[in-house]
């Protein structure tokens, strides 16, 4: 009868020992009984009874799922390949599994089509614009339809777009194009002002009395402390004419 006994305390601490769980701290389990939903098992060891109970992990830390590139005509006819990152983590343990069959998978093909959709709405100025308003509409979307699975994305990045190649060389031109307007344009105002101010100048020193003759001497200074320049003067002809006046009266 002792050994029966025994035999049964044994067989029963068997099974309690062998029904035992670990649930770690970023991890919840949900547990079913004869199939059906009983419970959200918590961080810590936990009772599953062989046979009559099972139950499904589910990890609720954050998760980047990788959007692999997808193939999309924006809105003016443009081909582009766009991928991204999506940020998201599970918020109720019980919908991600009872609601959706695979959340991983399901995630991932929903973002793929709404991604599609959102470049398909929008010109290429804007898509290359306005990416970080791109990925917010797509984050809200997806975030709004995947709420009945449980799952929370908290952010969307638009990796990469890449473009077809003469796309490319056009945008290059464009680019090339506006940066020589912009230079032209900044020359152009330079001069202008450079001008205004030479014509200023020009006003100054013909209204004060010997500006201009104290602006010449000193050009001739400036020139004259490099000993390479040759300084040629140019001799008003009322001067020569005066000399030439007094030559005539000494006879």
């Amino acid at each position: 009868m002792d050994t029966l006994f025994l035999s049964l305390v044994a067989l029963a601490l068997l099974i309690v020992v062998a029904s035992i769980r670990q649930v770690n701290q970023y991890e919840r389990g949900v547990k079913f009984t004869f199939g059906k939903y009983t419970g959200i098992m918590e961080p810590g060891w936990r009772l599953v009874w062989p046979i009559i109970q099972t139950y499904r992990r589910v990890d609720i830390r954050v998760k980047a799922v990788d959007v692999p590139d997808q193939n999309a005509i924006t809105r003016d006819n443009v081909s582009v390949a766009v991928n991204a990152v999506i940020y998201y983590k599970v918020s109720s343990s019980e919908k991600a599994i009872l609601e959706v069959e695979d959340f991983y998978y399901a995630i991932s093909q929903y973002a793929q089509t709404t991604m599609r959709n959102i470049v398909g709405e929008v010109t290429l100025d804007e898509l290359l614009a306005g990416r970080d308003k791109i990925a917010e509409r797509i984050r809200e979307i997806v975030d709004k339809e995947t709420d009945a699975w449980g799952l929370k994305v908290n952010n969307v990045e638009l990796k990469d777009i890449k473009l077809p190649a003469d796309m490319e060389r056009t945008i290059a031109k464009q680019a090339e194009a506006e940066r020589e307007k912009r230079a032209v344009i900044i020359n152009s105002e330079g001069e202008l002002a450079a001008s205004r101010n030479m014509a200023e100048a020009a006003r100054v020193l013909n209204e004060v009395p010997g500006a201009l003759h104290l602006r010449t001497l000193q050009s001739i200074n400036d020139v004259s402390s490099d000993q390479s320049n040759t300084i040629i003067f140019t001799v008003p002809l009322e001067i020569i004419k005066a000399f030439s006046g007094f030559g005539n009266s000494r006879k």
